[in-house]
């Protein structure tokens, strides 16, 4: 199977397309601004503590207040808090915390008001992004997360992932993990640890204990709400994640980004730096590799799959609910119960495909279509299971129930990835009218006169739908060939699959768009009441 990345870096946010046999199967979107993402770390300070929730709300300076429950203070809670409680007494000094002993941790089923008080400081990290309507989720326990290695301060344990299977490898592991790791610190070795050597495992658990104590450094000067800690770069901590050796390619579209991306992959996969490749054409990147084509069929509220049978996806407040239906089959069974497992299989692998794509979590329930035979169930089950095999999510997957719905738990961390495949109307805004099509090109010859003319802009690309790009240059005199004869040739329209029909977009030769929409509304004011003026001047004279 040939796997691919694709990175679209765009002024505010970057996206990250996973690509099995040119089919898209996962796609981040990350801001490039975003605050409160999962894994930073803020100094904050508890605002109130609720009793009945057995839990606190702190402010770490977003709009809702951040949720921080007793469960994910940790069981070293106690421990924890004595070394902040140290730490901000001396800020000249670090404590050791090699040296720091360990206090008896907090009771499972302890209360919130007797470890915490209103006013009182701590350092936190986002354990959950803001979702809906609610503030971000904290936890206490402190992670630092690496390539091969997860180390968490308040601690003297080393776990290794289950789904590394050797036990001389597990063994090894543990063994040389115990060697290189400083005391007071906890280790959870990660799957791709797996037979990697000494070097690169120490040299990785020394760049992460110097984020703990560069982070304790910073708490020293800082005063609540405050960001102590965040990645360097969000495209690079993405694909750290889903980072693979068996990858063939990767592209970017963006110089900066392809120099990050290239050194992290030269740094824990030296033998695969060059599968990163800079894209450097005039073509939007998600075009090129059909990824804004599946996009598009792939988000909305209907999906269909093989042989016409479609699912239906709706999202609510408490859980995500999936129907399937087998629609207008092409090659449907004589036997209704064959047709029914049949159908179900195939979308069992879609939805599987679907909840990576759109990551989904929470709870999903699926409306299966019935099934009267016990080993068709367990089949669906157990084919369900498989194709959820490599989702890297955590999820729980039940049997059928009798009334044929399947329910699953997935694991939640930041909101589900909802884009909107249906288009607002770019020349009306919902309104219902529009100037005439046929003078839109008209419309593009007096923007890029405004351009050329006005803004002294030479060098820029404008993008349109294929179809009026296809429009503007048919023909041996083309509208593209007459505009270039007479506004320079500078300038470039170019095809963009992701705009709507009379959309259209400008970006200068240094990558920044050019807001031409306010600019043309307030030239289009001006000249109005220009005119208008000139009127009442002509009126007086007469």
């Amino acid at each position: 199977m040939k796997s691919e990345l694709v990175v679209d870096v765009q002024q505010k946010e970057i996206s990250i397309a996973l690509l099995e046999d040119s089919r898209l199967v996962s796609l981040q979107k990350e801001s490039r601004n975003i605050a409160y993402a999962v894994g930073d770390l803020y100094l904050a300070k508890v605002k109130k503590i609720m009793p009945g929730l057995n839990a606190a709300f702190l402010d770490v300076g977003y709009e809702k207040d951040a949720f921080l429950h007793y469960l994910d203070l940790g069981p070293q809670f106690s421990s924890y808090n004595a070394f902040l409680e140290e730490a901000m007494a001396d800020k000249k000094k670090i404590p050791n915390i090699s040296k720091f002993k360990l206090e008896p941790d907090i009771p499972k089923q302890g209360t919130i008001q007797n470890v915490l008080q209103p006013g009182q400081q701590l350092l936190v990290q986002i354990a959950k992004e803001p979702i809906s309507s609610k503030g971000p989720r904290l936890t206490t326990e402190i992670s630092f997360t690496g390539r091969f290695m997860v180390l968490m301060p308040f601690g003297d344990k080393i776990s290794i992932s289950q789904k590394i299977k050797s036990t001389e490898e597990k063994i090894r592991l543990r063994q040389l993990i115990g060697s290189i790791k400083p005391k007071g610190f906890s280790v959870i070795v990660r799957t791709s640890a797996e037979n990697k050597r000494v070097a690169e495992l120490n040299h990785e658990m020394r760049t992460l204990v110097k984020c703990w104590e560069d982070s304790i450094a910073k708490m020293q000067r800082s005063q609540p709400p405050m960001l102590i800690y965040e990645e360097d770069s969000r495209a690079v901590s993405v694909i750290r994640d889903i980072f693979s050796p068996n990858f063939e390619n990767i592209y970017v579209n963006e110089a900066e980004t392809f120099a990050q991306i290239q050194n992290y992959v030269a740094l824990i996969a030296p033998e695969t730096k060059d599968i990163v490749k800079l894209y450097g054409k005039d073509v939007p990147i998600f075009d090129h590799f059909n990824i804004t084509r599946q996009i598009k069929s792939s988000f909305g509220k209907t999906v269909s799959f093989k042989s016409g049978a479609y699912i239906i996806i709706e999202h609510t407040e408490a859980l995500h609910v999936i129907d399937v239906n087998s629609g207008n089959r092409s090659k449907a069974s004589p036997d209704q119960e064959s047709n029914a497992l049949d159908v179900n299989l195939k979308a069992a692998d879609e939805i599987a495909r679907q909840l990576r794509l759109r990551d989904m979590g929470g709870i999903i329930v699926i409306d299966f279509i019935d099934m009267n035979k016990v080993e068709h169930r367990q089949a669906l089950f157990d084919h369900m299971r498989e194709v959820m095999a490599n989702d890297r999510a955590r999820h729980n997957i039940l049997p059928l129930s009798k009334f044929g719905l399947m329910q699953i738990t997935r694991q939640r961390v930041r909101p589900a990835l909802d884009i909107t495949t249906s288009e607002t109307c770019p020349s009306c805004f919902g309104k219902g009218e529009i100037q005439p099509s046929l003078l839109f090109t008209d419309k593009l010859g007096e923007k890029l006169d405004y351009l050329v003319n006005l803004l002294k802009v030479r060098k820029f690309n404008m993008y349109v739908h294929p179809f009026v790009e296809a429009y503007i240059k048919k023909g041996m005199f083309s509208l593209y060939g007459k505009w270039r004869r007479k506004y320079g040739r500078g300038f470039k329209i170019i095809a963009d699959e992701s705009l709507a029909y009379l959309q259209y977009k400008v970006i200068d030769d240094t990558g920044k768009e050019i807001d031409l929409k306010e600019e043309s509304d307030f030239s289009s004011n001006q000249s109005k009441s220009h005119a208008r003026q000139k009127k009442n001047v002509s009126e007086e004279k007469d």
